[in-house]
This record gives structure tokens, C-alpha cells and sequence, in this order.
């Protein structure tokens, strides 16, 4: 937990009333993002993204394994999240396995579905190599090196970017074993197959703060707040997953207000970039360029929430935010 003054309580609030938040940013407006691949050379994929001050990695590992009884056509997916007890103070001692499981839970929910595997932002069946006996094992590890809020909306991009960066490797089976032996595999070390993340979404978080929400909330933000929604959305704008954190209940008309405006965030940003993208994109920064709603998103709560000034606002400049774009279109 942060310690924070009375006044320095009453400066975050007043801030983020008059839409200046206390690092110059407007209540839609992320901090900047830089994402790197390939950070852990003995992982099948990985990527490392520092938003502002909060940095995260995360790993994947491809082994063989078994399918499970109840899915004998679908492969297996696990992810763990651990946080550095230097990443923050609340991180010592014990402190974070508390939250280490929330995220885990949170990330779960948005990538897996549900326990039968419906819903799955990640095709199991793609990870099958011999139906009922071989399958693919994905260990997905998500690592918390510093931590200025924001840490699942992290998470979850650098998830998707080491999904992207993963090569599976080519498997070769061998035909001549009966239906009751395992089946002889050799594993290929010069052929890998690019793994499919077009379906993963990427996860934008709002945080209510007094009567307005914001995106990208910093530590300090989120000592502040009374609730946060947060919203995994893939490509096709389609909702992947929901996850509520913070003891203050919401009326659903303004749950659904938060879902929309977390996929007019998403889709205004690829619409703004879609043709102005040229090759890959892995590292890069969204330079603070600020986020804002078009007047098509009605309502006196989602008015009272954002304002009409961010109701109102002008297009988005054409070089915002290419990585975020780049989560998105993959």
C-alpha cells in the first residue's frame, strides 16, 4: 500500500476531477510503452514491456506432454506470476503471494475460459500432436520486476508479445506404432512453427477514482480508487474476459459504460494506425499520446465519468501508441 498525505490524497483526486492527472497525463491517456522480444534466450518465447515505471516479462515454454482424460483432443496451458520482492514494498516477505494469485486468476480467466475450455483466447487443439497421447504443455511465467501500477494490463501485453515471439517446434511422428503403443516423435531443432496469437486480447483496465475513471492508473492512483473494471478485448473487438477488483459495488449500466470504453480505446487506436503500420513493430513508445472518446459513446454516466470535454475530443494523431496497435492487429 502506498502512504500517502491528506493533501497528497486530495491533489491525486482534485487532479484527476479536472482531467490532469499529477504526471501531466489526461484521464484516458497511458504512460509511455516499450516492448522488447527475445529477452530470455533459453525460453521458447519472451518479451520484456515497461509501462512508465512498471516493468514485466514473460516467458513461454513449449514441452511435450499428455492430454488430459476429459480433453484428449486439446493440449494445455499454465500460467504463473510472480512478483519481485524488489519490485515494490508491499512485495516483501509473504506479501505477494496474495496478489501473485489475483493476477494469475485475472490472466487465467481472459486466456483459458473456462475449465472445459470453451472460450479459450488460445486454441488448446492447435497444440495437439497425437490425439489422446502427445500434446504441446505451454508454461507461460509472468515476472514482476518493478511495479507502478497497472501490472495486469502489463502482464497480459507481455503475454501476448511472447506468444507471438514463440516458435513451436516442428514434431515428426512416426507411423509404425500401434493404437495401443506411444507413438515415436522426434522433435525438430532447425524447424519451428509460429504460434497463432490473433486470437489473444490484449486487457485495458479502468479504475474509478472518485466520480471519473482513468486508464493506466499509477501506484498512487490505485491506493485512491473505490474500483477497477478490467476488459479483455481481442482484435475482432469481441470480449474475452471480465475481472473486478476494489470493495465498492457498480450498477451495471456503468459496468457496461466501462466495457464500451475499453473497446472504443482498442478500436480508435487500430483504426487511427491500421495503415499507417509497416512491418513488425517490437520495440517502440506511444510518446503520451492521449486517448479520448468519440461523442458516439452516450450517456450521463459515462458523461459524469469521462466528461464532455473527452466526450467531444478531436480525432487521434496518426502516430500514437504503434505498439499497442500492434497487440491488438496481431
Amino acid at each position: 500500500m502506498v502512504g500517502l498525505s491528506e493533501g497528497e490524497k486530495h491533489f491525486i483526486r482534485g487532479g484527476i476531477a479536472q482531467d490532469l492527472r499529477t504526471d501531466g497525463r489526461r484521464r484516458l491517456q497511458f504512460r509511455a510503452i516499450s516492448v522488447e522480444t527475445g529477452v530470455i534466450p533459453q525460453a521458447n518465447g519472451s518479451a520484456r514491456v515497461r509501462l512508465g515505471a512498471t516493468e514485466v516479462i514473460a516467458t513461454v515454454k513449449a514441452e511435450l506432454g499428455k492430454p488430459s482424460i476429459l480433453h484428449p483432443d486439446k493440449g494445455k496451458v499454465s500460467i504463473f506470476v510472480d512478483c519481485s520482492p524488489t519490485a515494490a514494498p508491499m512485495f516483501e516477505g509473504r506479501g505477494s503471494e496474495e496478489f501473485s494469485a489475483e493476477l494469475c486468476v485475472a490472466l487465467q480467466r481472459c486466456l483459458l475460459g473456462g475449465k472445459s475450455g470453451a472460450g479459450a483466447a488460445i486454441d488448446l487443439s492447435s497444440l495437439i500432436v497425437v490425439d489422446g497421447k502427445v500434446c504441446w504443455d505451454l508454461y507461460i511465467d509472468g515476472l514482476v520486476v518493478s511495479s507502478d501500477g497497472n501490472l495486469l494490463d502489463a502482464l497480459a501485453a507481455a503475454i501476448k508479445v511472447a506468444l507471438s515471439d514463440t516458435g513451436i517446434p516442428k514434431v515428426n511422428v512416426s507411423l509404425s506404432a500401434t493404437t495401443d503403443e506411444e507413438p515415436e516423435v522426434n522433435v525438430s531443432d532447425e524447424e519451428f512453427l509460429q504460434f497463432d496469437t490473433s486470437s489473444v486480447p490484449v486487457i485495458v483496465t479502468l479504475t474509478k477514482v472518485g466520480k471519473h475513471y482513468i486508464v493506466d492508473a499509477t501506484s498512487e492512483e490505485e491506493s485512491q480508487m473505490s474500483s477497477a473494471v478490467s476488459v479483455s478485448v481481442n482484435r475482432h473487438g469481441q470480449i474475452r474476459g471480465l475481472t473486478k477488483r476494489g470493495g465498492a459495488g457498480l450498477d451495471p449500466s456503468v459496468i457496461f459504460d466501462m466495457i464500451s470504453v475499453a473497446k472504443h480505446l482498442l478500436k480508435r487506436l487500430s483504426r487511427e494506425e491500421g495503415e499507417q503500420r509497416r512491418g513488425p513493430v517490437v520495440a517502440a513508445a506511444c510518446g503520451g499520446a492521449a486517448m479520448r472518446l468519440d461523442g458516439d459513446i452516450r450517456g450521463a454516466r459515462c458523461e459524469e465519468a469521462f466528461g464532455a470535454v473527452a466526450l467531444a475530443a478531436p480525432p487521434l494523431p496518426s502516430r500514437c501508441c504503434r505498439t499497442w496497435v500492434r497487440l491488438i492487429s496481431d
